[in-house]
């Protein structure tokens, strides 16, 4: 999930999987695959930015997973 602010300053987190579309004319604005709407203080470019961190932890959350399975894997073939 991204956080993200209203106009009226209230932050609300979305799921970026779920936005099809960001417009900037010139307030912000979220479109999400079911058609909801989100006027939002952050720039198109700041939403973008927040969308591909998350993006980055997503993978490398499952890199630490996939290594954490990987040595405890190593762990028990040494102690079995």
């Amino acid at each position: 999930m991204i956080v993200v602010t209203r106009l009226n300053r209230t932050r609300f987190a979305v799921n970026p999987d779920l936005i099809e579309r960001i417009h900037a004319s010139p307030d912000t604005t979220l479109v999400l695959v079911d058609g909801a709407t989100f006027i939002v203080l952050e720039s198109m470019d700041e939403v973008i930015d927040r969308i591909g961190a998350y993006r980055a932890r997503i993978l490398a959350t499952a890199a630490d997973v996939r290594a954490a399975g990987t040595a405890a894997a190593g762990l028990s073939e040494v102690s079995g």
